[in-house]
């Protein structure tokens, strides 16, 4: 057993901080989960969705903490446990020993695991030195979608680290979708979702309106509420939504997450700033 792949791929980042260094190795961790998940038929009933999928496979310019996943077809019964054995095995092979904790008595629709490492600053070798009072444990967790809405759109992708391998994941509309979904649902303010919605208006993405109609009508405030969905409510909400936010907040979330050089993006950030993107939303029909 090596970490050699392991601090090879490290060395490949250019790193400011030890909050950068922490990141660039849940990143590594995270890509070596999704080639254990490639490995076996994870991904025949599954995708790869959320912010770490923009970060991996589109190149977004922040890091991201969560492995999420959204069945393709609704399946209660989904059990972590099978493919948890097959990442564990991979990471033994790469020199890494995780603890494993598979919430499967949690309740709920979400299925959530959590991987587990604290041996990274003694395993490998860091530019940055770790002091007690830094965090000394990387955790990823994975979380999948059980009860998925309908009307979902799929892609390959393929990554080539730790060895080249394929994926299924959620196509870009989609992913904006479920990316809406959670803007207007949550009960919670998260700058990260901010920054992935700015990045979609720049990259031109259109919104799976059908994929977010059934979403909103399957959970959260507008949960099986018949609301008039169209461009014209969709921006009426967000313009509330966004007129809601502290922004200082929300630039405090992200900020963490973001490269020195790339933080200068959300110096600006404000309700004015947010509302004049809106007339960037495009819906599209799958």
């Amino acid at each position: 057993m090596t970490t050699t792949i392991i601090q090879e791929k490290l060395k490949s980042y250019t790193l400011h901080s030890k909050r950068e260094e922490l990141n660039a190795l849940k990143e590594i961790y995270q890509e070596i989960a999704l080639s254990a998940l490639a490995r076996s038929d994870f991904f025949k009933l599954s995708a790869f969705q959320g912010g770490t999928a923009l970060r991996i496979v589109h190149q977004l310019q922040r890091f991201s903490e969560d492995l999420d996943f959204v069945l393709l077809s609704q399946y209660e019964s989904f059990q972590w446990e099978p493919y948890l054995k097959v990442i564990e095995l991979e990471f033994q092979s790469l020199g890494v020993i995780l603890e494993i904790k598979d919430r499967a008595d949690a309740k709920g629709v979400i299925r959530t695991a959590f991987l587990k490492e604290d041996s990274f600053a003694r395993i490998l070798e860091l530019t940055y030195d770790r002091l007690p009072s830094d965090e000394r444990k990387i955790i990823i967790k994975l979380e999948i979608d059980t009860l998925p809405p309908e009307g979902s759109g799929f892609e390959n992708a393929f990554l080539t680290y730790p060895y080249p391998f394929s994926i299924l994941i959620q196509d870009l509309p989609s992913l904006f979708a479920s990316k809406c979904h959670a803007l207007l649902c949550r009960k919670y303010e998260k700058g990260r979702d901010w920054f992935d919605f700015l990045w979609y208006l720049l990259k031109k993405v259109p919104i799976n309106g059908l994929l977010l109609q059934n979403a909103l009508y399957q959970s959260g405030p507008y949960k099986k509420k018949d609301i008039p969905f169209n461009k014209k409510w969709l921006l009426k909400e967000f313009e509330k939504k966004i007129a809601s936010v502290n922004w200082k907040l929300a630039r405090r979330d992200v900020e963490n997450f973001l490269r020195p050089k790339d933080r200068k993006f959300v110096e600006s950030w404000n309700t004015e700033l947010f509302q004049k993107q809106m007339e960037k939303i495009e819906l599209v029909s799958k």
